[in-house]
């Protein structure tokens, strides 16, 4: 029978200069969100990866992670765009709190990291 692997609430911070969100654990970083802020108008958070570091799989880090950037997202006024794969799945399990954004966006968002293929 497979253990179960406790859950946690992590200390999530943002660090717009460096386009991550961060899930940290005992003062160690666990878990990132790498985004991007879309040029534009209107202007967009794009999750571009969200990577949960070895050993910390299955506790609910990388939810807890896109959760979080889907509320900072709501608290700026701005849409999400989840060009992570990661990040879309969850959108699509919580529509309630993660609204569609327009395909326009999307196809916006990703000529942008063409352009910039550094912001991934």
């Amino acid at each position: 029978m497979a253990e179960r692997t406790e859950r946690i609430e992590p200390d999530i911070r943002d660090d717009r200069a460096s386009g991550n969100l961060l899930a940290y654990e005992n003062g160690k970083a666990v878990g990132v969100v790498a985004y991007f802020v879309m040029d534009g108008d209107p202007a967009a958070l794009v999750a571009v990866h969200t990577v949960v570091e070895p050993g910390h799989e299955g506790r609910g880090i990388a939810g807890a992670l896109v959760q979080e950037f889907y509320a900072m997202a709501g608290r700026e006024g701005v849409p999400v765009v989840p060009l992570c794969p990661y990040a879309a799945k969850w959108a699509m399990r919580h529509p309630d709190r993660a609204p569609e954004v327009p395909a326009a966006l999307v196809e916006q968002a990703k000529t942008q990291l063409k352009a910039h293929p550094e912001l991934y």
